[in-house]
C-alpha cells in the first residue's frame, strides 16, 4: 500500500476532531485504509502519487462533513452549503466573545461600586442574553444567505484548506487559554478585593476584609506576580504546545504557589483576624476537620495539575500515557 504523507495525516486529524475520543483510533484506522485503497487505485491508473493523494482527499470532501456522516449527524440546520461555516463561526464567537463580555461586565460593576454578588448576577444575565443574540443573529444571517438565489456560489473543498497539525492543535488549545486567563483575572480580583473589602452581599461581613491586609507587605504582591507568570505560561502553552520545559515550569509554578499558601493557611496568617472572629473560627473539632480537608484538596489539585501537564507533554510527542512508567 502506498505510504501516506503529511497531507493524509492532516486530513485524518481534522476529521477525527469531531469524533468521540473512544472512537478516534478505530475511525482513523478505517479512514487511513480507505484513503490508501483510493490512492492505490488512482496510482494504478497512471496518476502520480501526489496527485493521486490530492484527488482522493478532494473526492472525500470536507473532513468535518465526513465526520458528521460517520456519526450519523446530518448537517441540515442551515443547509449543507453553509452549515460548517456557520457552526465554526458560532463556536468561535461563543469561545471568545462570551467570556470577554462576562468579565467586562463584572469589572465594570465592581469599578462602579456595586456589590460583588450584583456584579456577577448581572454578568450572568448579560452572558445569557449575549449567547442568545449571537446564536440568533448569526443563524439568521446564514439562513438568509442560504436562501437567497444566487447569493454566493457553493464553495468546493480542496486539500489546500487543511490546516497544518500545529494550527489544529493551537485551535484546540484556544479554549484552555481563554479559560485560564479568565480564571487568573478572577483570582487576581479576589486577592485585591478580598484584602481591602468584605463580602458585600453578606451584611455581617460587609466591612470585614477576608485576607489579612498585612500580607501586602510581601505575600499578596508575590501571589499577584505569580498570576502574571501563570498567564505568560498559559500563552506559551497556547503558542508552542506542551514540552518538558513547560511541564517543569508548571511544576515550579505550582510549588511556588502551593507551599507558601498552605504555610500561611496552616500558621493562621492568611485570613484577617476580623474575618476569623466574624465567622467564629475555630469551630472546635469541626475546624480541624475543615482545615485538614482544605489542605488535602489543595495538594490534590496541585498534584493533578502537574500530572496532567506531564500526560499532555507525552501525548504531544506521540507517546501514550501508559508509557509514563517507562520514562
Amino acid at each position: 500500500m502506498t505510504t501516506t504523507t503529511t497531507l493524509t495525516d492532516r486530513y485524518i486529524l481534522a476529521a477525527a476532531r469531531s469524533i468521540p475520543e473512544s472512537e478516534r483510533a478505530e475511525f482513523g484506522r478505517e479512514l487511513r485504509e480507505r484513503l490508501g485503497d483510493a490512492i492505490d487505485a488512482l496510482e494504478a491508473s497512471g496518476i502520480a502519487p501526489d496527485a493521486a493523494e490530492r484527488a482522493a482527499l478532494t473526492e472525500l470532501g470536507d473532513p468535518a462533513a465526513l465526520a458528521a456522516t460517520y456519526l450519523d449527524r446530518p448537517l441540515v440546520l442551515i443547509g449543507p452549503r453553509y452549515f460548517l461555516v456557520w457552526w465554526r463561526l458560532l463556536k468561535l464567537l461563543y469561545a471568545i466573545v462570551l467570556p470577554i463580555g462576562a468579565v467586562a461586565v463584572v469589572f465594570a460593576n465592581l469599578l462602579a461600586g456595586d456589590p460583588v454578588g450584583t456584579a456577577f448576577a448581572e454578568a450572568a444575565g448579560v452572558a445569557v442574553s449575549l449567547a442568545v443574540h449571537l446564536g440568533f443573529w448569526t443563524t439568521l444571517v446564514f439562513a438568509i444567505v442560504d436562501r437567497s438565489p444566487g447569493a454566493a456560489p457553493e464553495s468546493t473543498w480542496t486539500p489546500d484548506q487543511l490546516p497544518d497539525g500545529a494550527g489544529q492543535e493551537r485551535a484546540g488549545r484556544l479554549g484552555d487559554l481563554i479559560a485560564s486567563l479568565v480564571f487568573l483575572g478572577f483570582f487576581a480580583a479576589l486577592i485585591v478585593l478580598g484584602s481591602s473589602a468584605g463580602i458585600a452581599w453578606v451584611p455581617e461581613f460587609r466591612d470585614v476584609p477576608v485576607l489579612d491586609p498585612d500580607l501586602w507587605s510581601f505575600w499578596l504582591p508575590y501571589f499577584l506576580v505569580l498570576i502574571v507568570l501563570e498567564a505568560a505560561f498559559a500563552v506559551a502553552v497556547y503558542r508552542n504546545g506542551w514540552s518538558w520545559w513547560l511541564a517543569a515550569a508548571n511544576l515550579g509554578l505550582n510549588l511556588a504557589f502551593t507551599v507558601p499558601a498552605l504555610w500561611l493557611y496552616t500558621t493562621g496568617q492568611l485570613f484577617a483576624p476580623e474575618f476569623l472572629d466574624a465567622i467564629g473560627w475555630p469551630w472546635g473539632e469541626g475546624g480541624e476537620v475543615v482545615a485538614t480537608i482544605v489542605v488535602f484538596v489543595v495538594i490534590g489539585v496541585t498534584v493533578w495539575d502537574v500530572v496532567d501537564g506531564v500526560i499532555k507533554t507525552v501525548r504531544g510527542r506521540g507517546g501514550s500515557a501508559l508509557a509514563l512508567g517507562r520514562i
